[in-house]
């Protein structure tokens, strides 16, 4: 039997408080825990927005942010970032550089949780894992906003991000 995923529960300062299972948290509709979120921009500028896969528990078939995935209990947000990047994107973040655009919070940006948000530029389409994604686009930010503004299905901090960093 898998067991749920522990996060660390924070403070409005980013604080660690406490752990809790990831359905939980969840279950509880709570937004004190950490996330990490990463995009892929090319030198032209466009994003790479993967859509999720139909299977997802959380947002299926949406549009989705280039790579993101929980903090555990114990794991920073660059360890966060580096396992996450090696499970969706193959990509090891020792061998590219890479840029931490800023972090968010639910009080202040309106985003579901605590998150750093880094950035890599790179023109090749990541070895993405189709467990996760099932297709890809390139795509300039404010095409991206009018897309899901238009009403393409996308999660929820996709746009929130998009507007922060890029608009």
């Amino acid at each position: 039997m898998q067991t749920d995923e522990i996060l660390d529960l924070v403070d409005n300062n980013d604080n660690i408080i406490g752990q809790m299972e990831r359905g939980e948290v969840y279950k509880n509709n709570l937004h004190n825990f950490r996330v990490i979120n990463c995009f892929i921009k090319n030198h032209e500028g466009k994003l790479w927005i993967p859509l999720r896969q139909h299977d997802k528990r959380m947002f299926p078939g949406c549009l989705d942010i280039s790579c993101g995935g929980h903090v555990s209990s114990g794991e920073s947000y660059e360890e966060a970032f580096r396992k996450e990047m090696a499970e969706e994107l193959n990509i090891d973040i020792d061998s590219v550089k890479y840029i931490v655009l800023g972090t968010c919070n639910p009080g202040s940006d309106g985003t579901s949780s605590f998150m750093t948000v880094y950035e890599l530029t790179q023109d090749e389409v990541p070895n993405y894992n189709p467990d996760e994604f099932q297709s890809y686009e390139w795509i300039s930010p404010a095409e991206l906003t009018t897309k899901i503004e238009g009403g393409i299905k996308s999660k929820d901090d996709l746009i929130k991000l998009v507007k922060k960093f890029y608009l």
